[in-house]
Parts: structure tokens; C-alpha cells; sequence
């Protein structure tokens, strides 16, 4: 296997900068006019987020508080999964949003697809939640990073673990 070269594909969030994304969210919910006696706040829920609001308005303008934090920390997101609204005690709102992390089985398969289909000399497998693609040509592996950002598959994807 000499002269192989190698990268991941993954998508991965950094958690400590999305719990930094909500604690700057939580200080900015405290000092707003509009939501500071309203009760609006996030909290965590094991991994993910549970956002409290008293109405679906407040609570629009506590995801755009929460998703202005996470660009600032460079979260993508793509990688928020924002569950439906419900109705919880008191005719107030919440809704649970996920952090997707790793790739899916779907969207590992399409991204080998997707690789294979650039007819390049260069192999992609499937290993849990990320592809490995492996090739000779150093030019060809830049070739497939290309590709994969040119295309739109849903999540954020990152490139990791270059060898040569």
C-alpha cells in the first residue's frame, strides 16, 4: 500500500462550543427587553437542546438568538435537527433540537455514490459513521473534496485524518 493516501469524511459538532452557543444565548435571553420576564430559556437535555417559550413568536426569536450564537461559534446548521413545536402546561411552547452527529447510513451511501459516480481512481468505504476515501493521486483525493462540497447532502461535512 505504498504511495496510498487516505482522508474521512465526517460530520461532527463540537459540543463544548454548542454549550458555549447556549450559555451566551441564555445571558442574551436574561437582558432582552422582549424575553426577559416571559420565562424563555434553553436548557440541556442529555444532548440535546430544549428550548421553553410562553409563545411560538418568543419562541422563533429564541432559535434565531440560539443560531446567531452557534455561527459566532461555528456550529453549523445544517446539524441543528429542530423537532416540532408542542404544546406544553400552560399554553406555553417547546421544542427539542438535536445535534446530528456522525453520517447516517443513507447519507454514507450516498456519498460513496457520489464518489464512485466521479469515475476517479479512488476507493470510498463505508466504516461506521464516516467514509474513508483512499487513492494514489493526491489530486485526485482534492478532486472528491471538491465534489463533496459542491454538493448539497444535508449535513455539514468535514474532512479529517489526511495521510499520505
Amino acid at each position: 500500500m505504498a504511495g496510498e493516501s487516505s482522508f474521512d469524511v465526517v460530520s461532527k459538532v463540537d459540543m463544548q462550543e454548542a454549550r458555549n452557543a447556549v450559555d451566551q444565548s441564555n445571558k442574551e435571553l436574561m437582558n432582552r427587553f422582549d424575553l426577559k420576564a416571559s420565562g424563555a430559556q434553553i436548557e440541556w437535555d442529555k444532548e440535546d437542546l430544549v428550548i421553553h417559550a410562553p409563545d411560538a413568536h418568543k419562541l422563533n426569536s429564541v432559535q434565531e438568538i440560539l443560531e446567531s450564537k452557534c455561527v459566532r461559534r461555528g456550529i453549523p446548521l445544517k446539524n441543528l435537527d429542530r423537532q416540532k413545536m408542542e404544546e406544553s402546561l400552560g399554553g406555553k411552547v417547546r421544542q427539542r433540537v438535536r445535534f446530528k452527529q456522525g453520517l447516517s447510513a443513507e447519507t454514507g451511501k450516498e456519498i460513496a455514490k457520489e464518489i464512485k459516480n466521479a469515475k476517479l481512481k479512488v476507493q470510498a468505504q463505508i466504516q461506521a459513521d464516516t467514509v474513508r476515501v483512499t487513492g494514489k493521486s493526491k489530486d485526485d483525493l482534492q478532486n472528491v473534496i471538491a465534489l463533496l462540497k459542491s454538493r448539497d447532502f444535508g449535513i455539514d461535512l468535514q474532512f479529517t485524518n489526511f495521510r499520505s
